[in-house]
């Protein structure tokens, strides 16, 4: 047992441990998907992660939604996740200090928000960028993120549109995942993941409802942070300034 083992240290990574049939397939990565890979990597051995997760209440957003779609073609139409990334971003005018980098030797704060969208594609991720998504508009936000959608899907991708922004969004919900906990996109201080949005019952707060519990729609977020640059009282403050314009979208034209 004592020489097997040996001989397959010996063999290196790609070598077939003694007793597994030799039926395998490989899949070349190429040179963004081999690059990404290293980073997050690094950043999960090297960067403090810590995580912090709370429910929404989609009623009102998903009003707005169906409101501001209804004068839009079919093709135009706002998505949800649309609508989390300019929240995400209008938070950070609140809660400045998550728009931030870790540099070294210093912190480095940003006034622009450019989101990458972690999205999967293939066997690997890809990473478009909105830039700028705080002074977009609910349309724009939407246009850009299907024109980008489509490159990723044509493998057309350009390395300028798949740069590092400064703040990141995934959504596990498409795939039927509640809550994640994912690796920080580095030098970025945190990544937000959209978990899927489902109907569930709470306690009814209308003094006049008929029934004590109500029906509402609600998606668990989790906010990935490096305690580097942001510790665990600012990250809270920036989900709680997330969530107020969550559920009362009007705040996201007060700030």
């Amino acid at each position: 047992l004592a020489a097997a083992a040996a001989a397959a240290v010996g063999g290196g990574a790609g070598a077939v441990p003694p007793g597994v049939p030799g039926v395998y397939q490989d899949f070349i990565l190429d040179d963004a998907s081999r690059a990404l890979a290293a980073r997050l990597a690094a950043t999960k051995q090297q960067v403090p992660h810590y995580y912090l997760t709370v429910s929404l209440t989609l009623d009102a957003l998903l009003q707005v939604r169906e409101s501001l779609n209804a004068g839009l073609k079919p093709e135009q139409h706002v998505s949800l996740q649309d609508m989390l990334v300019k929240a995400a971003a209008m938070a950070m005018r609140q809660v400045p200090d998550v728009n931030s980098m870790w540099m070294d030797t210093f912190v480095r704060r940003y006034s622009q928000v450019d989101v990458n969208l972690v999205t999967g594609v293939g066997d690997g991720i890809a990473i478009p960028l909105i830039r700028d998504a705080g002074s977009k508009g609910l349309k724009t936000i939407a246009e850009e993120r299907a024109a980008l959608e489509e490159a990723v899907y044509e493998g057309e991708l350009t390395p300028e549109q798949a740069q590092i922004g400064t703040f990141s969004v995934v959504n596990v919900g498409a795939y039927g995942v509640d809550t994640a906990a994912s690796v920080v996109l580095s030098p970025q201080s945190c990544m937000l993941s959209l978990g899927a949005a489902r109907e569930k019952v709470v306690p009814n707060d209308d003094p006049d409802g008929e029934l004590p519990y109500k029906f509402v729609t609600a998606m668990n977020v989790t906010l990935s942070c490096d305690h580097r640059t942001v510790d665990g009282a600012v990250g809270a403050q920036w989900l709680a300034a997330f969530r107020s314009m969550v559920e009362d979208p009007n705040l996201m034209l007060l700030v």
